[in-house]
């Protein structure tokens, strides 16, 4: 490494370690051992633009290790992004734009949120597939419009994580040649050695899995770190992953130790390290000029790349309008979904399961929708997400809409958030919702980086009947509900099925999970004045009662057609209630006060049906028909009768609440 160079590697070391130092928290040794990693990264290979941070043609890169954010916090600033030295001096304070992790929307330059080990990786290869995808639809020759490269750093513990595996081992099947990591390899973790649990071959794993490996012996050597990029780059069938041999906390007394990972260096130990660089160790947060002006010249290049490519898109307007006009919609997320037309699917069908419809819908939706693209853990033909007439995505074929994730529903998850990162695109992808549980870690990050990832979940209630309680989910439904900034849809028919996809695809700012029934429902055409009207409030008056209202009686899901029969039985008897459909808990809640005394009136007693746990529903009812405990493999309707979802036991209920 010449002179310059490393004192451009040494500026992100001590950028970073000051950052952390002056917090009083966080993690210097990443930083100290992977400077030179992030350095060659962005000096030689890097496209981007500080002064347009989502220009759509840019390089990802990613931070999985996001416990090292000191060191994408100091390169963001080198690179010329809107974050200041008083940003870097303000390092995980309140308010600041500088996070203890990176968090994808405050922060100008982070692209995904990271720090659950694994996720950025996972999340990387959604970036891949997103490129390819969109590069297979709309270049044409001498007009490369999608062009660009996903570049990270990953580390021991990202490859721990079961995640990494799954989305390794898919992005190596689907030949993704744009994707390049550059691993960490320090051989230590918070309890000390690698050694301790984890003694495989990472390369050969890699290899098995598909991906072109490299390796460079040491992270101080920059022209073999250069050279192993560029050699990654011109290999475009396969993945690569470059191990480079790195040393935690280099320079400092605590090299090489599970010391030097989480916490600062100290006072003493930090000027012994910049002594050992030939830094200064009297000053902190220090950019010499030639560093600065370095960077600096670099930003007239970055604008003109992004200068270049508006003018290839002109170009690539006139020639194919109709094309462009496309891309461009997708690029701005501007689309539109007519909602009559897809209620029109069921006018002459009289029952049919919630998964079934949403299959007709995601058929229809993949006609109205070119950014619309998804699939399933390996359960397509189940959970009904196949969209028939747009093939499927291989390593031979990128043009296909459908993704086979395989029997991964974890990963699934993490590249969807990818996919939608990128944007583009309306991902989806499905599973059993008991299964909900393996891809919850993706399901929460989403909602936390405010991306509209959609996650079809089928076979949702004990009616899964025979395959039993490890297939018939209890708690899931809540569960999900408790997450922020997330929309739960469980529709009561086709209709709401329908109008819960609209949903779904209009939530570019949440995820949304829309749980689905294995058994065939009454489609409530009689209702769907009502269900036009009030599905898109959360909750609705389905029928209203004949003369007064004495009970409300609220369900979810295949319970709403229950609540429906069993208010007929009351009327028999001269109670008299209204049915509300609660399709959205999260939806209701949005409402005016107004609204929603008009749905729960204060002064009239609630009861409750759900398949599932009754944890959570004094919220809104008195009492709750529901299912507290496993359930039982049986046929679905006998389960479901055994459990009490019936009209004799709703009536009766309802009974002691007057």
């Amino acid at each position: 490494m010449n002179n310059f160079s490393k004192e451009c590697v040494n500026t992100l070391r001590f950028l970073a370690a000051d950052q952390v130092e002056k917090a009083k928290s966080g993690h210097p040794g990443l930083p100290l051992g992977t400077a030179p990693l992030m350095f060659a990264i962005w000096d030689g290979f890097m496209h981007y633009n500080p002064a347009n941070p989502t220009w759509f043609n840019r390089d990802r890169f990613i931070l999985s290790p996001g416990h090292g954010s000191a060191l994408l916090y100091a390169m963001l600033h080198l690179a010329g992004y809107d974050i200041s030295l008083d940003d870097l001096k303000n390092f995980r304070q309140w308010g600041s734009k500088t996070p203890g992790h990176p968090e994808v929307g405050l922060t100008p330059g982070v692209d995904c949120s990271t720090g659950p080990l694994g996720h950025g990786f996972a999340m990387g290869v959604g970036f891949a597939l997103a490129e390819s995808m969109l590069a297979a639809k709309y270049n044409k020759p001498g007009y490369k419009i999608i062009d660009h490269y996903t570049f990270g750093i990953t580390s021991d513990g990202d490859q721990m994580e079961g995640v990494t595996s799954e989305t390794a081992s898919l992005a190596g099947t689907l030949g993704l040649g744009k994707l390049i990591y550059l691993y960490d390899d320090n051989k230590i973790t918070i309890e000390g050695s690698t050694d301790f649990a984890f003694r495989e071959d990472v390369g050969k794993r890699f290899t098995a899995y598909g991906w072109q490996v490299l390796r460079v012996n040491d992270s101080e050597d920059l022209d073999a770190l250069r050279k192993a990029i560029e050699e990654a780059k011109q290999d475009t069938e396969h993945p690569s992953l470059i191990i480079v041999r790195t040393h935690i906390g280099y320079g400092s007394p605590k090299q090489d130790s599970a010391a030097a990972h989480g916490e600062p260096l100290g006072a003493e130990a930090l000027a012994a390290t910049k002594v050992k660089a030939g830094w200064d160790n009297n000053a902190m947060f220090v950019v010499h000029d030639a560093v600065k002006k370095y960077f600096n010249d670099k930003l007239a290049d970055c604008q003109q790349q992004e200068d270049d490519w508006n003018m290839l898109f002109q170009g690539y307007f006139v020639k194919y309008p109709d094309l462009a006009m496309e891309l461009h919609n997708r690029m701005c997320n501007e689309f539109s979904i007519d909602e009559n037309e897809l209620l029109k699917i069921f006018e002459s069908k009289d029952k049919m399961a919630t998964r079934e419809a949403s299959g007709e819908v995601i058929n229809k939706l993949a006609d109205m929708l070119p950014n619309f693209y998804g699939g399933s853990a390996d359960l397509g033909p189940s959970n009904k997400t196949v969209m028939k007439n747009y093939g499927y995505y291989s390593k031979e074929d990128n043009t296909g809409r459908n993704i086979h994730f395989g029997v991964r529903e974890h990963g699934m998850g993490a590249v969807l958030n990818g996919i939608n990162l990128h944007g583009g695109f309306i991902p989806f992808g499905g599973t059993f919702a008991v299964f909900a549980d393996f891809l919850r870690p993706a399901i929460r990050l989403a909602a936390l980086m405010r991306q509209g990832s959609i996650f079809v979940l089928t076979h949702d209630s004990i009616a899964v009947g025979e395959d039993g309680p490890t297939h018939q989910p209890i708690e899931t439904i809540m569960s999900v509900r408790m997450i922020p900034n997330i929309s739960v849809l469980r529709p009561a028919d086709a209709l709401e099925t329908a109008l819960a996809w609209s949903i779904a695809c209009k939530n570019r700012n949440k995820p949304t999970c829309i749980f689905l029934s294995r058994q065939k429902l009454p489609i409530l055409q009689q209702y769907a004045s009502a269900i036009k009207k009030g599905f898109s409030k959360g909750a609705y008056i389905i029928c209203n009662a004949q003369k007064k209202v004495q009970v409300i009686l609220v369900a979810t899901g295949s319970e709403v057609s229950l609540a429906l029969a069993a208010q007929k039985k009351l009327l028999e008897e001269n109670i008299d209630v209204n049915v509300v459909s609660m399709p959205s808990w999260d939806i209701f809640e949005q409402q005016s006060d107004e609204y929603k005394k008009s749905i729960f009136p204060d002064n009239l007693p609630v009861l409750a049906i759900e398949a599932g746990t009754t944890f959570g529903w004094e919220r809104y009812a008195d009492k709750a028909i529901g299912i507290n405990c496993f359930g039982a493999s049986a046929p679905g309707d006998i389960v479901m009768d055994k459990f009490g979802f019936n009209v004799d036991n709703v009536v009766a209920t309802l009974k002691t609440l007057l």
